[in-house]
């Protein structure tokens, strides 16, 4: 499928051709029954005509059944043909529509894979969502209802064109000349309702992502009496959507009709200098029954033509939103120089430094630190004092502005992202499950775990009791009717870091969300399974981290002081002033 050229923003249309093209063939099929399906449409007025002109004829004398018949016949084939036609265009429409949707959505899934986490920092979990479901969902349904419309279109009006002339130029002329002032009008109102429906699809976005952080941090809401302001937040969101939505669909809404007026003056003008050329003999009546039907025609493309473009129009302010997601900037590109690293541990920061690419101020400056294979490093610190980012610097998660980071003597910028993760694992301070058995959500990515192995560790963090304790134990399925408290979830991450066998482990304030009794537990634990492992723990919790090897205590993205717990404290600087805070506050 395309790719996003660096530098270089290319036209919808043209984007959007490039995911339609790889189904010419499809495209041809749908030309090709447009075609037949105009030609049958168009002959039914003839055949019409001929008709009329039998019973006309035949109303001094006998009818001619017989022609009657035959012309009945050819008519009823006509019709069936055309039914034909008309579903085959609908099935591979359907099918075209969907498969391009179904593209747009992947690629649109592997972009967000290859952006960088500052991406969705900036962007809320519910605006990205509704990119990819309800902005892909708007433009394949805007495909759907367009191109089978538009080819059906164009076949019928220069079908129509053709028999039009050929059957009188001067009644040709006066339908055209309605025509083209519909289709001003119509332009006119095409160019203002574009905007219109380009802000339709930013409040949905942005109501998308209200209601995600409403709820999800629903509990927050009530309990500091903030519904009222998300309320109106919402309540506001929602009355731009509907007026954007209303003028929008005000403005796409007065094509149709008004392509119809104009289509019902100039078949009256047609009936008018129809009877006129009659009655001077010129043409005869069943020429004028065509020529009617031939204008019915006429206007009824038009017609697909305004539904059409009412159509695109809200799949042009999606694939604008898509298109602009596949423009951001990626991260970047890896160059894999070494071989698939298995790291024993050993960890060097080397003058680091990092900034946010939208700030002009660094949150890491000069960073340095030697790490040993089997050290334990703990990384304290204020608010904003670097901590975090630190070790997502270290997984590579963000790029460094400049320096370097090795494992092993080998730089992580000459492996891959990939490559750089396998040696880590690592419990976030959010804990994050997913709807799947106990199993599968400790299990995640390891292979070949025995039942043993996943006793020994749920046993180390002290969940083991709670597991057999339910019905289908490790099979149990994690929804939202089994109650888990906060700290057991924190203990079953743990235990997935735990079983994946990988030289470094982060944990970043791992036992935050356990009772007191809890996190001594699960500390002996660890401390028996970092035993040889390198890790690194941001902690708040000063207690917990008196057993490192390493205390690093930043500020404002430097290291003021380094050393262990019983040093720091006999130095009476930063460390022994937050710790004794603490202790004090506990008090």
């Amino acid at each position: 499928m395309p790719k996003t050229i660096k530098g270089r923003k290319e036209k919808q249309p043209s984007r959007l051709f490039q995911y339609c093209i790889h189904f010419k063939g499809a495209f041809f099929i749908i030309i090709a029954v447009s075609a037949i399906s105009a030609f049958m449409q168009l002959l039914v007025p003839d055949w019409m005509g001929r008709m009329t002109d039998i019973i006309a004829k035949g109303i001094a004398g006998n009818i001619d059944m017989r022609a009657m018949k035959t012309t009945a016949i050819v008519l009823a084939v006509i019709y069936l043909i055309n039914i034909l036609m008309t579903f085959v265009q609908n099935f591979v429409t359907v099918t075209i529509s969907q498969k391009v949707t179904q593209t747009l959505r992947s690629d649109s899934v592997h972009k967000l894979n290859r952006l960088p986490l500052g991406y969705f920092h900036k962007n809320t979990v519910g605006e990205v969502l509704s990119k990819i479901t309800n902005d892909t969902s708007t433009l394949g349904q805007g495909l759907n209802q367009s191109i089978g419309n538009l080819a059906s279109a164009i076949s019928l009006f220069i079908g129509c064109l053709v028999m039009m002339f050929r059957s009188n130029v001067i009644m040709s002329i006066v339908a055209i000349v309605t025509t083209i002032v519909g289709f001003a009008f119509t332009a006119v109102i095409t160019g203002n309702s574009q905007k219109y429906f380009d802000r339709q699809q930013e409040y949905l976005g942005k109501i998308n992502g209200h209601v995600e952080e409403a709820f999800s941090g629903h509990l927050t809401v009530k309990a500091y009496n903030h519904a009222g302001y998300m309320k109106e937040r919402f309540s506001k969101y929602n009355r731009a959507l509907r007026e954007s939505m209303y003028k929008a669909q005000f403005f796409s809404g007065l094509m149709m009709p008004l392509m119809l007026f104009m289509g019902n003056i100039g078949y009256a003008a047609v009936c008018i200098i129809g009877a006129v050329l009659v009655i001077k003999g010129e043409i005869s009546f069943g020429l004028v029954i065509s020529f009617t039907m031939y204008v019915k025609l006429f206007t009824q493309p038009l017609s697909q033509i305004a539904q059409a473009v009412q159509s695109m129009q809200s799949a042009v302010a999606s694939g604008r939103r898509i298109f602009n997601l596949m423009d951001e900037e990626e991260m970047k590109k890896e160059v894999n120089t070494k071989d698939c690293l298995k790291a024993e541990g050993n960890v060097c920061f080397r003058n680091v430094r990092f900034q946010y690419d939208d700030s002009e101020h660094a949150v890491i400056k000069d960073f340095s630190l030697q790490v040993k294979k089997g050290q334990k490093v703990a990384i304290v610190g204020p608010t904003g004092a670097g901590k975090t980012t630190l070790i997502k610097l270290l997984m590579r998660f963000y790029e460094i502005t400049a320096g370097d980071i090795l494992l092993d003597d080998v730089s992580i910028y000459d492996l891959t992202r990939a490559d750089v993760h396998e040696q880590f694992c690592m419990v976030p301070q959010d804990t994050w499950l997913f709807e799947d058995t106990i199993r599968r959500n400790l299990i995640y990515t390891e292979e070949n775990i025995s039942e043993e192995e996943l006793d020994n560790v749920c046993k180390a963090v002290g969940i083991y009791h709670f597991i057999q304790s339910l019905p289908e134990k490790y099979n149990t399925v994690l929804n939202e009717q089994l109650s888990l408290s906060v700290g057991q979830k924190q203990q079953l991450t743990i235990a997935r870091a735990m079983i994946k066998n990988a030289p470094i482990l982060i944990l970043d304030e791992a036992t935050s969300s356990v009772d007191t009794k809890t996190e001594l537990w699960i500390q002996k634990a660890m401390d028996r399974l970092m035993s040889g492992r390198t890790s690194f723990v941001i902690a708040h919790r000063l207690s917990t981290i008196k057993n490192a090897d390493v205390v690093l205590v930043l500020q404002d993205g430097d290291i003021v002081e380094s050393g262990t717990h019983t040093s720091l404290m006999e130095r009476r600087g930063i460390y022994a002033e937050l710790y004794n805070s603490q202790f004090e506050a506990a008090i």
